[in-house]
């Protein structure tokens, strides 16, 4: 009996024994998955701060455009591949830049030709300067004149006049009737009446205000620097002033035009729309830390004219594009913001411009097509836009005809790849996430063929309001806020319809002060900027 016990208690010690390596093991296993779990974290917050700093370096050092040579032909990133002509809008959305020109081979690279003097300055006046022989050279040994053959051209050059400021003073001339003051003892008195002022008790004149309107909102050129300028030229207008005329021509003149056009966007069958920051330091009730927004809208490129609206909210809730689109039932062109979801009456369209931008803010350093599933996720949408390029000239019915044929295939492929996408994470999960959360609004372009792929168009309109923004940094007040989007919304509607925005400008400040003084409903229908006598009158180059 005592011999089977010792080896039952043995056995029951060995048992014990393998219980505790058991659990043991169990915990040595559970560490080493806590372990590579937390490894992979870390990875992927490295990878993720890798991604931003190679973002950076691309923003800062890389070319701006989109354009699909960022991937070489033989796959290879070219981060630092600045040969193209900056412009990222145009050519993000498959299009020809306005800057392309013919090459030229010279060695190892192709570069831009030279622009001839003829399309350097095709848009501006020539003045002819002929040069004669002195008087006294004008005979020859004999005494006899010399005859005139011809002339030929010597040269050109570019002249440019300073700018002239000065005080006009308008004098009234008085009249009176002799014959009534012989007969009534009283003098009929008669005053011939001067143009309405622009603004009334005011300096401010047409040319004066163009100029602030111009040097601001199309030059980026702050008040406080425009009150430099005047006092060279002698006069202390100081940039109060400046601000005060801004905020009333907005209100008195330019706004009634900002309605009217909105009248005629939201009548359009689509309508492009994005929201931009914007810091506004004396709003009430709200700290100047606080941003509010420029809401910007525009029409498509296949509008019978283009219309460029902004907008001064103070958030960026759905809510404010929802007021300003009230009564606008078509297709809305938009990023992946969330809060053009509660627009409703209307049918929502993605961007593909955004979405390869989300690929290409996804790649990693040295990515290709073979090695980076975010090059070829990049290169997918660069396929889209080539096959844009190609049925563009085509009318809104056969546009939409040759979606279906052509580009239907390569999206049904995109969303399969997508689909074999395992685990992402960093930047590129937020371009799987973005693809099949904007799935629907991303084809709804294959449907409408007066929709375009993209969102560029808005975003080139916004191009001038960042640029102003970078210098001027705030507006001060909501009501210079208010002025500043009217402004910007007048001239880069101009802009768009390829007129002088100094010379749409001026004509407005020269012929409504008149026309409202006589009837402040005045219609103001024959001053849009589509009017053909407009167009006649300020197109650019006239």
């Amino acid at each position: 009996m005592e011999q089977e016990t010792v080896p039952k208690a043995m056995f029951d010690m060995v048992l014990n024994q393998l219980s505790m390596l058991r659990n043991q093991m169990a915990k040595m296993q559970e560490t080493i998955e806590k372990m590579v779990e937390e490894l992979r974290r870390k990875d992927a917050i490295i990878e993720e701060k890798n991604q931003i700093i190679l973002n950076a370096n691309r923003a800062r050092f890389g070319q701006s455009s989109e354009q699909r040579k960022y991937v070489l032909s033989d796959g290879q990133l070219s981060m630092f591949d600045i040969a193209g002509d900056g412009n990222t809008e145009q050519v993000a959305d498959g299009q020809e830049s306005a800057n392309t020109r013919e090459t030229v081979a010279v060695s190892a690279h192709e570069r831009k030709a030279k622009r001839t003097l003829a399309e350097l300055a095709a848009n501006i006046p020539v003045k002819e300067e002929t040069v004669d022989l002195p008087e006294d050279q004008k005979f020859n040994p004999q005494g006899e004149p010399l005859k005139c053959i011809g002339k030929v051209e010597i040269r050109s050059e570019l002249i440019r006049e300073p700018e002239k400021v000065y005080l006009r003073k308008y004098y009234a001339l008085t009249y009176a009737d002799p014959r009534a003051e012989a007969e009534t003892g009283e003098a009929d008195i008669i005053q011939a009446q001067p143009p309405a002022p622009l603004i009334p008790h005011s300096y401010a004149s047409a040319s004066a205000a163009t100029d602030v309107f111009i040097k601001k909102y199309m030059d980026a050129l702050p008040l406080y620097r425009q009150e430099q300028i005047w006092k060279r030229y002698g006069v202390d207008l100081n940039r109060g002033t400046l601000a005060n005329w801004v905020i009333t021509l907005a209100e008195m003149y330019l706004k009634i035009i900002w309605k009217k056009m909105k009248e005629y966007l939201l009548k359009f069958p689509v309508i492009h729309a994005d929201e931009t920051v914007l810091q506004v330091n004396k709003e009430p009730g709200r700290t100047p830390q606080q941003e509010s927004r420029i809401w910007a809208y525009a029409s498509s490129k296949r509008a019978k004219f283009q219309i460029r609206l902004f907008q001064y909210e103070q958030s960026r809730k759905g809510a404010c594009a929802t007021n300003f689109l009230e009564g606008f039932a078509g297709i809305l062109v938009t990023d992946g913001y969330s809060g053009y979801g509660v627009i409703g009456n209307i049918i929502r369209a993605a961007c593909w411009a955004h979405m390869r931008r989300k690929w290409l803010e996804a790649m990693p350093k040295g990515a290709t097509v073979e090695n980076s599933k975010a090059a070829k996720g990049y290169e997918f949408c660069g396929r889209i836009f080539d096959m844009e390029r190609t049925i563009e000239h085509l009318s809104d019915a056969e546009r939409a005809a040759k979606r279906q044929e052509l580009i239907k295939p390569i999206i049904d492929e995109y969303y399969a790849w997508i689909g074999t996408i395992f685990k992402p994470s960093g930047k590129l999960k937020e371009a799987v996430t973005y693809a099949v959360n904007q799935k629907e609004y991303l084809c709804t372009f294959l449907y409408h063929g007066e929709v375009e792929a993209s969102n560029n168009q808005v975003e080139n309109a916004q191009r001038g309001v960042v640029v102003g923004r970078k210098n001027w940094l705030f507006c001060d007040t909501p009501k210079g806020a208010e002025a500043s989007v009217i402004a910007y919304s007048i001239l880069e509607t101009a802009k768009a319809n390829g007129l002088n925005p100094e010379k749409y400008l001026m004509h407005i400040f020269m012929v409504l002060p008149d026309r409202f003084a006589k009837d402040p409903n005045a219609d103001i229908e024959d001053l849009l900027p589509w009017n053909e006598e407009i167009i006649k009158m300020c197109k650019l180059g006239a």
